[in-house]
């Protein structure tokens, strides 16, 4: 029986010679640089006025030298800070919080998909079943065109859902930042499926007045992760073009999205998705940075074209024995694995402490060089990041990454309340568990976050930002701040929707 029972003396004994290991590893340098620097004091601390008249006396001789020397130091200089890319902020951001009377209760969603008479009791049935399990919460909000009795999902609703979304934010975060419509040279607008004529982009342009050579552009068909998507294509504009501002704005629009079918793959995102969206503004102005909530570090984009379907409304659950609601299939799930493995590689040298990437590499050359049966080494991001704002797409998915990237409740728990208080609002989810941590006072000056956001293609992408100041939570308003206290809620496996 003891022996069955776990080595508590030996965990703990190997936790913190890893810490030793870590720190050592991270502050290698230091330890190497510290005995030299020594050296060079004793040595200097032995020159005498003799010794530095002799030096001058070189150098006044050689002044052809000493000059050509100091011109092209100053040249490099000047080469290295004019081609270096612009730094890019994130001024601030808004995420949209609907009015109450459009807020739906699971059994308010019940009642509207059995109204139309379009379902099979089946797949009635089997709606309740994702629901009830899916980690949505009582206060999700639909647009009022799928409230109405009977609904009305019309290209009119559909305009009104979009112009509430965009609106709202881009009017909030206009109020939070100070910033004049004529200010903003770029402007990005991604929702992936209404793209009407005119364009989204366009009703935001004639909306605001913005001005006549503002760059605009309507990304459509990319699926939940291209907030990032967006955010990446303004990174790469502000990098060409000084002393702007870029107005980024994430949604969807479940209006004319509603499924009426029986394919019970396409029901899902009918139980998943929400309203919602977000609006940021980023700037490379250096003036900025000292009001800018966070700098953006980091980029990636990974494409892992397979199937084109949403891996965010992955759920797989068991039900006596029977699996139901399987969206997608497990070569799908391979790819999905492959995407977010190849987007990690991509991004883990540029984050990992040095540490974290000895072993990962000394482990990948047992394996492949020694030929050893050992597990592939998982780095831990937990040193890299202090915050996780993954995807809301669905329970599954944030279980998933959970036991993947070894996180812990605390840091799940922004994107599983997003799931929970917001439901899957596509692009826009990162935003609402960014702000979620700074209602909750978590961000602190330094402070790194890690965005991850899946979508259809297959497209895994991720943004790195650094908060440049301590959020005060007493000084800020997102949709968060009137209910944070009430927050993090138990959100059962299981929930029933009563009949």
């Amino acid at each position: 029986m003891a022996d069955s029972q776990p080595n508590y003396h030996h965990s703990v004994r190997l936790k913190y010679v890893k810490l030793g290991y870590h720190y050592l590893i991270s502050h290698g340098l230091y330890l190497l640089l510290t005995p030299l620097l020594a050296v060079i004091s004793i040595r200097l601390s032995t020159l005498t006025t003799h010794d530095l008249i002799r030096l001058w006396d070189q150098l006044r001789f050689n002044l052809v030298t000493v000059i050509l020397c100091s011109t092209l130091t100053v040249f490099l200089a000047t080469l290295y800070f004019m081609s270096r890319p612009r730094k890019v902020y994130l001024v601030d951001f808004a995420a949209y919080k609907p009015d109450d009377s459009l807020k739906v209760t699971r059994e308010t969603f019940i009642e509207r998909s059995a109204q139309p008479g379009v379902f099979s009791d089946e797949n009635l049935a089997f709606q309740k079943k994702i629901l009830e399990r899916s980690g949505l919460g009582q206060k999700t909000y639909f647009p009022g065109g799928l409230l109405q009795v009977p609904p009305n999902p019309c290209m009119m609703e559909a305009r009104k859902e979009a112009e509430a979304v965009m609106f709202g934010a881009v009017d909030d975060l206009l109020a939070k930042t100070g910033v004049k419509t004529k200010e903003i040279g770029i402007l990005i607008v991604n929702c992936s499926l209404f793209c009407p004529t005119p364009s989204l982009s366009s009703m935001i342009v004639n909306h605001y007045k913005l001005r006549g050579n503002v760059m605009s552009y309507n990304l459509g068909g990319m699926g939940c992760s291209a907030g990032l998507i967006a955010i990446d294509l303004a990174k790469q504009l502000l990098h060409v073009n000084p002393n702007s501002y870029a107005l980024v704005v994430s949604m969807e629009n479940i209006t004319l999205n509603w499924y009426h079918g029986n394919n019970r793959s396409m029901l899902m995102s009918n139980c998943l998705f929400r309203m919602g969206g977000a609006a940021v503004l980023l700037s490379n102005r250096s003036s900025d940075r000292s009001r800018s909530k966070y700098q953006l570090i980091h980029t990636v984009r990974t494409h892992k074209g397979a199937e084109d379907r949403c891996y965010s409304c992955v759920f797989q659950e068991e039900d006596e024995n029977k699996k139901i609601g399987v969206a997608l299939s497990k070569d799908l799930m391979a790819v999905a694995g492959e995407a977010l493995k190849t987007n990690i590689t991509t991004l883990g040298p540029l984050v990992l402490p040095m540490s974290e990437q000895l072993l990962f590499f000394m482990t990948l050359v047992a394996r492949k060089v020694f030929q050893m049966k050992i597990k592939p080494y998982i780095p831990d991001f937990k040193l890299a990041f202090e915050h996780f704002c993954i995807h809301a797409g669905g329970r599954a998915v944030l279980d998933e990454l959970e036991k993947n990237l070894d996180l812990s409740d605390w840091h799940m728990e922004p994107s599983r309340m997003t799931l929970n208080r917001f439901g899957n609002t596509s692009s826009s989810s990162l935003w609402y568990e960014l702000a979620y941590s700074e209602a909750k006072g978590r961000i602190r000056k330094g402070d790194r976050s890690w965005q991850i956001a899946f979508g259809s293609g297959f497209k895994c992408n991720s943004a790195v930002w650094k908060a440049l100041r301590t959020i005060d939570p007493a000084k800020e308003k997102n949709p968060w701040t009137d209910e944070i206290n009430d927050f993090p809620v138990h959100v059962p496996k299981i929930e029933k929707i009563g009949s």
